[in-house]
Formats: C-alpha cells, sequence, structure tokens
C-alpha cells in the first residue's frame, strides 16, 4: 500500500504530472488540482520542478522572490523545509521553481545516486502532506526522472489532437523503460483530457480513440477550454480564487475528488 490511513487521511502520496509535450495545460492542472485536493483533504504541498517556474508565478510569487527554490533543494542540497513556504490557498504549500533548473542535467551528470535526489529531499515532509505535487517540465530529461522516481503515481495531462496521441505513445514507453531501468515504482493515476472544445468533430473522433485505447485510465472529468483559466495566473490566482463559479472551477473540482476516489479505489489511500 502506498499511503498509510489515518482517521480517513491519506498520508504523503506523491503524484508526478508529466508529459514531454508542451501546451498541454500541465502547470494549470498542477496549481488546481492541487488547491483542489488542499479543499478536500488536509496538507498538499505543490513543487515546481520547472525552470520556468509558471506554477509558482500561478501563485503569485514573484520572479525576484524564486529563491529558495527547487533548484537549491535538488541541486544543493537545501533542506527542503527552509525553502517550502505557505500560499494564499489554505492548506497549500509550494516549492517555487528555478531557471537553474534548467542545468540540472549538466550539474548532476557527475552526481552517485542522481535521480533519487529529490526522493530524498521529499523524505523529511512527505508525511506532513496529504499530497504532493510534482509539476514537471515538458521533458524527460534529469528533472522529470527525479520526479518519477520520487513519486508513487504519475498523472499525463493531454490535449484531444492527433500529434498529442502520438507524442502521449511515446511518453508511456518512455516512462516504461525508465521504470525498468531506475527501479522507479510509480504506476500510472490516469490520463486527463485537457483544452476540451467539443464543438469540432474531429475533438470528439480524437477522444473517442483515447478513451477506446486506455480505457478507464482516462479521467471521467473533462477540462474545458475557458477563458477564465487563462486569466487566472495573471492575477496569481487559483480557478478557484479568480472565479468559483467557472467551467473550469467546476471541472477541477471534479478532479480533485475524481483523484481522491481513484486512489481509494486502488488502494493507494
Amino acid at each position: 500500500m502506498l499511503l498509510s490511513r489515518q482517521g480517513g487521511r491519506t498520508d504523503g502520496m506523491i503524484i508526478a504530472l508529466v508529459n514531454n509535450k508542451g501546451g498541454v495545460a500541465k502547470t494549470t492542472t498542477a496549481v488546481n488540482l492541487a488547491a483542489g485536493l488542499a479543499t478536500r483533504t488536509r496538507r498538499v504541498l505543490l513543487a515546481d520542478l520547472d525552470s520556468q517556474g509558471s506554477a509558482s508565478f500561478s501563485l503569485g510569487v514573484a520572479r525576484a522572490d524564486l529563491a529558495p527554490s527547487s533548484a537549491e533543494v535538488l541541486l544543493d542540497g537545501v533542506p527542503i523545509r527552509s525553502a517550502i513556504r505557505p500560499t494564499s490557498v489554505e492548506g497549500l504549500d509550494l516549492l517555487t521553481g528555478s531557471m537553474a533548473l534548467a542545468n540540472a542535467d549538466l550539474a548532476l551528470a557527475d552526481v552517485k545516486g542522481r535521480e533519487r535526489r529529490l526522493a530524498e529531499a521529499l523524505a523529511p515532509v512527505r508525511n506532513d502532506y496529504a499530497f504532493i505535487l510534482l509539476d514537471c517540465p515538458p521533458s524527460l530529461s534529469m528533472v522529470p526522472i527525479n520526479a518519477l522516481v520520487a513519486a508513487d503515481a504519475f498523472l499525463v495531462p493531454v490535449t484531444p489532437q492527433y500529434l498529442a496521441v502520438e507524442g502521449l505513445v511515446n511518453l508511456m514507453e518512455a516512462t516504461e523503460l525508465l521504470r525498468r531501468g531506475t527501479g522507479a515504482r510509480a504506476s500510472l493515476l490516469g490520463l486527463v483530457l485537457t483544452q476540451v472544445d467539443r464543438r469540432p468533430k474531429v475533438t470528439g473522433e480524437v477522444i473517442d480513440l483515447i478513451r477506446g485505447h486506455y480505457g478507464d485510465r482516462v479521467f471521467k472529468t473533462e477540462i474545458p477550454i475557458n477563458v477564465r483559466l487563462s486569466e487566472a495566473p495573471s492575477f496569481g490566482q487559483t480557478i478557484f480564487g479568480h472565479d468559483p463559479s467557472s467551467s473550469g472551477a467546476d471541472a477541477y473540482r471534479r478532479l480533485a475528488a475524481e483523484v481522491l476516489q481513484r486512489c481509494r479505489q486502488d488502494g493507494k489511500k
């Protein structure tokens, strides 16, 4: 069992959000799923592992205030407790991203056990949280490898486009090779369809293709294209703070509920 159970609460489940294709609303999903889970469980930690720092900016952190960040924790061995900070969302803490993460492959090239650096860094705080979400960069470089080694499960945001489906096949093959090569234990929690616009016929065709191939591994919840979701980061807010009555907020509430339900069903809670 990946999680202990105490009074119906989850303890320390780590979920990596991964896709080596950009533009799939991965950070949007990481931020808003983390906020949605924080309203339904005890504390949640969101770790921004992207050198662009988009998750951090989405939660109102200024570029000048990023340090200490996940880069110092991962690359320099800074204790993680000193880098975690609260956010304006009750129950949600943040480990910020940093441009220094772009140098992770080079910085860790000669480091023994480099793929386990993040797992070791998270260990002291793992049971402080119900969930730890890892927002990964759009690649399969050393940072997402660390995330997959540290994680109990991984979640894949995917847009309903034919090229995205091709990329998804490659991603699933790559994660399986990684599991074999590193001993990573992360299992697929599910695929979440993002940026969904059901009006074009082709959208439904691609969604049917994805659901037909991956079955119940695809979450029922679909995240729609929603202008409020696009606006929220510019205000440093989650969708729940920016427009809690929007279709985007409703979708992420349902996704958070579905993630919790799936964790219970899979024995991960």
